[in-house]
C-alpha cells in the first residue's frame, strides 16, 4: 500500500531478493484529492488469487486487476459497485465483495458473490473486514463490525462449488467496538490473531479450535478515555495497524514497533524477545511470504525481507492430520446460520473467556466495570428497554 495515495505496489521476493514488478494506482492523486476517495477507508481494497499471480484492487470507484502481463479493468461488475473489502474464495472461482451493490440503504447488511466465469452476481452474508482461510481449508473467518461490538464470524466453504459462498456458522467471537484489521491464522492453524481497534492498539490472540484467548494486550498506552489528549493520539498513530505476522515457526507471533524493532512472541511459552532490525525507523507494515519469510516496511521507505531461522524438526512437527482434525471438530461442534437468519438470534459468541447464547444477551441487564464494554452497553440497552415496557 502507498502511504500518500490510493495505490498498491507489487513486489517479487523470489530467491531472497526484492524486485518491484508494477503498481496499481501509481498515477492517482494524493488522499483527499483522489477521485472517489473515502475518508473512512484510507487504503484500497485488495485480494490475491489463491493460485495465480492475479491481484484485484478496488479504489477510486473502479476495479482493476494486475497480472505480470499488465493491468486491466475487471468486467461484468454491477454499475453501483463500490467495494471496500474484497476476497477470493479458496478455489479462486469466486470474488467476495462488500458492501453489496444492491439497495444503498441496506448495502452493509449483505455482500456480493461474483462468479468470475459467468459474470453473475448473487447475494452473500454480511461481512466487512477481510477474509482469512484456515491453512487446512474448509473454513474461513472474517469480521462483521459495529461501533458497539464486532463479531468474528466463521464460515464453512466448499472448495468444489462454483460460485463458492460463505456459509456462516453459529459459533463466533465478539470484540469490543470496531475498527479491526483482517484476522490472521498462524501457519499451522492453531492460533488466530486480531489487531485493532478504533479506540486503541489492541492485540488479541485466540487458540483454535477452542477460541480460548491466550493473549490480550494493548500496544503502547491504553486509551485514556474521551476526549483524547493529543499526546495519546500521537502514541496511537505511531503504531502501524499492519504490524503483526505469523512466520514459519509454530506458535510464534511477530510484532513490529515504532522504534523499528521486531518482537518475537512465543505464545506457547509466554516469552518475548526483541530484535533490532531497523533501529529508529518505525515499522509501517509487516507480513509473511508463502514460504515463511518476514517482509517488513518502514516509514522511511525501506522494505526488508527477513529469513527467520526455525528448527527443522520443529517446523516439520506441524501435523497436518492434527490441523484437519481441529477444523473437523470445530465444524462438528456448531451448525450453520440459516441464509435468511438474523445473526443476533442464532450466534453463540465468546470473548475468549466466557460464552453467551443469544438468549443470554437478550436478557442480561447488569454488568460491572470489569466486564467488556460491549456487554455493559448491552446490559444498559436491555435495562432501558425493560423500563419502557
Amino acid at each position: 500500500m502507498d502511504s500518500e495515495r490510493p495505490a498498491v505496489h507489487v513486489w517479487d521476493c523470489e530467491a531472497g531478493q526484492l524486485r518491484q514488478l508494477g503498481s496499481v494506482g501509481a498515477e492517482s492523486a494524493v488522499y483527499g484529492d483522489a477521485s472517489g476517495w473515502d475518508r473512512f477507508k484510507r487504503t484500497p481494497a485488495v485480494a490475491w488469487h489463491p493460485d495465480e499471480p492475479l491481484l484485484v484492487v478496488s479504489a477510486e470507484g473502479r476495479m482493476v486487476q494486475w497480472t505480470p502481463a499488465g493491468l486491466g479493468e475487471l468486467e461484468n461488475l454491477p454499475p453501483t459497485a463500490r467495494y471496500r473489502s474484497l476476497a477470493f474464495s479458496p478455489n479462486g472461482q469466486t470474488l467476495w465483495a462488500s458492501p453489496s451493490s444492491g439497495d444503498e440503504d441496506s448495502a452493509w447488511e449483505r455482500s456480493d458473490v461474483l462468479d468470475l466465469a459467468s459474470g453473475t452476481v448473487s447475494t452473500g452474508p454480511r461481512w466487512d473486514t477481510g477474509v482469512a482461510e484456515h491453512p487446512i481449508g474448509r473454513l474461513v473467518t472474517t469480521l462483521c463490525s459495529d461501533q458497539g461490538a464486532t463479531l468474528g464470524l466463521f464460515a464453512r466453504v466448499d472448495h468444489e462449488a462454483a460460485p463458492t459462498a460463505m456459509r456462516v456458522l453459529r459459533r463466533a467471537l465478539i470484540l469490543d467496538a470496531d475498527g479491526y484489521e483482517t484476522p490472521m491464522f498462524s501457519a499451522d492453524g492453531r492460533y488466530l490473531a486480531i489487531r485493532g481497534n478504533a479506540y486503541g492498539n489492541s492485540l488479541d490472540v485466540f487458540a483454535f479450535p477452542s477460541l480460548h484467548r491466550v493473549l490480550a494486550t494493548t500496544l503502547g498506552d491504553p486509551s485514556p478515555g474521551y476526549p483524547y489528549p493529543p499526546e495519546w493520539l500521537e502514541e496511537m498513530r505511531s503504531w502501524s495497524r499492519h504490524n503483526i505476522a505469523f512466520g514459519v515457526q509454530p506458535g510464534v507471533l511477530w510484532v513490529g514497533t515504532p522504534t523499528g524493532t521486531l518482537i518475537e512472541v512465543d505464545l506457547e511459552n509466554r516469552h518475548a524477545v526483541e530484535h533490532d532490525v531497523l533501529s529508529g525507523s518505525p515499522v509501517s507494515g509487516l507480513g509473511a511470504t508463502a514460504t515463511g519469510e518476514l517482509l517488513m516496511a518502514s516509514r522511511g521507505g525501506d522494505v526488508v525481507l527477513l529469513s527467520v531461522r526455525a528448527d527443522s524438526t520443529e517446523a516439520q512437527s506441524r501435523d497436518g492430520d492434527t490441523s484437519r482434525a481441529a477444523v473437523t471438530a470445530f465444524l462438528d461442534a456448531t451448525s450453520e446460520v440459516p441464509d435468511d437468519g438474523d445473526l443476533e438470534t442464532h450466534l453463540v459468541v465468546t470473548d475468549g473467556a466466557r460464552t453467551w447464547e443469544s438468549d443470554d444477551l437478550a436478557t442480561v441487564t447488569t454488568a460491572t466495570a470489569t466486564d467488556p464494554t460491549w456487554l455493559q452497553l448491552q446490559a444498559a440497552f436491555n435495562g432501558a428497554r425493560d423500563q419502557d415496557k
